[in-house]
């Protein structure tokens, strides 16, 4: 596989917004979760929620205004996005430039608000302000993205839950071999909603305190939100590169993954053949870790079986919480940082470590240069991702 090399990417979450507000949290082992409340919701949890998204979008493209295209263009404005978008733009012609975006609510929230909005007016009509196509439909934050960066070369959404922005760098890399593209902006999108906490709490994996992956007491989920961006090219130039990615779906369970971690295992050793590394060349591994039990007992199988129980990983879920559609662009970003910094985060929140688990959980931070990074992203039925990225010479 050819490497993509990554010339520019952002993240903002509840951690803050851009790389250096990220970096600083990792450093001060400080988590972006708080039990305070969203909107209306009444459940007791823990949420990860990103501040300055009261501010309607205005402008040409107001029409597209909910939560999840205001939080898309606050991760655009930042650590210089734009303008690196407007170079790349310039040097490829706006035909050549595609957009791959993963989420997995997309503006669901504006649909609840409208829904309300219904029942207090009686007349069993959606208020008028209610653009299905603009806000809620999936590929509503890759039309705002494109049409905000001014691109018109392919655009595509994928929303294969929590591994849909993951699976964003394996579409532009197969659309760009394909010459459908010169060049993309990757990431993804996911805001908070009622349907996505009252959905999860409905499974019984929504914890009422913080997210503790791999814990021996861990009970479940913290939900965040996030926005995260990446420009991706084939060039020769040094940095960091997408080096393999690997795809599969062990199709177990609607919900649940293989609890041996069979899919879990599949993409990661594809991810290692396409990059031509070996298990050995894997210097940490940014976990899917969600802190549910099942979910981090899988996923532990397949990274000791692939991977032994020596290379240090962590889920990084305990600083961010779980933002869904947009975990597999914003542990990306979260990878891209260990890369350049050699910063490894600890299993934040982990008080004690699982005995079930093998794998060499971090649980302090660790100063150590690596040069490769894994990075896991599994979702609903399977539909697993993991994401090889290194430091191109």
């Amino acid at each position: 596989m050819k490497p993509l090399r990554i010339s520019d990417y952002t993240a903002t979450s509840a951690l803050g917004a851009g790389k250096a507000a990220h970096l600083a949290a990792l450093r001060a082992q400080r988590s972006g979760l708080r039990q305070t409340p969203f909107e209306t919701c009444d459940l007791r949890t823990w949420t990860g929620q990103v501040e300055g998204l009261d501010t309607p979008l205005t402008g040409e493209l107001a029409g597209w205004d909910c939560r999840n295209n205001r939080l898309a263009e606050l991760g655009l404005r930042q650590d210089g996005f734009l303008e690196s978008v407007e170079r790349l733009r310039q040097r490829h012609g706006p035909q050549r430039v595609g957009v791959f975006l993963g989420t997995s609510t997309s503006g669901i929230q504006q649909a609840e608000l409208a829904y309300r909005a219904r029942a207090a007016a009686g007349d069993g009509a959606l208020p008028d302000w209610f653009d299905v196509a603009k806000t809620q439909n999936i590929f509503s934050c890759a039309d705002y993205v494109r049409r905000r960066l001014r691109l018109d070369g392919v655009a595509h959404v994928i929303s294969t839950a929590c591994s849909s922005s993951a699976k964003a760098f394996a579409s532009a890399y197969r659309a760009m071999h394909s010459g459908l593209c010169d060049a993309a902006v990757v990431g993804g999108v996911d805001s908070l909603c009622l349907t996505t906490l009252y959905g999860f709490n409905s499974l019984q994996v929504l914890s009422t305190d913080i997210c503790r992956p791999a814990d021996a007491q861990r009970n479940g989920i913290s939900i965040g939100e996030a926005a995260g961006f990446a420009i991706v090219e084939f060039s020769d130039q040094p940095g960091p590169a997408l080096l393999g990615y690997g795809e599969s779906s062990d199709a177990h369970h609607m919900s649940s993954p293989h609890p041996e971690g069979h899919g879990a295992l599949a993409a990661m050793t594809a991810a290692l053949q396409r990059a031509g590394l070996t298990a050995a060349d894997v210097g940490y591994v940014n976990l899917h870790g969600t802190g549910t039990p099942a979910n981090d007992l899988a996923e532990d199988k397949a990274v000791c079986a692939l991977l032994g129980s020596a290379t240090p990983c962590s889920s990084t879920k305990g600083w961010t919480g779980h933002t869904l559609g947009a975990a597999g662009i914003l542990e990306a970003a979260i990878s891209l940082l260990v890369l350049e910094h050699g910063l490894l985060p600890r299993s934040l929140n982990t008080r004690q470590r699982d005995p079930q688990l093998g794998a060499a959980i971090l649980m302090e931070n660790r100063e150590q240069a690596v040069a490769q990074v894994l990075s896991n992203s599994f979702g609903f039925g399977g539909s697993n991702c993991s994401l090889l990225f290194g430091m191109q010479a």
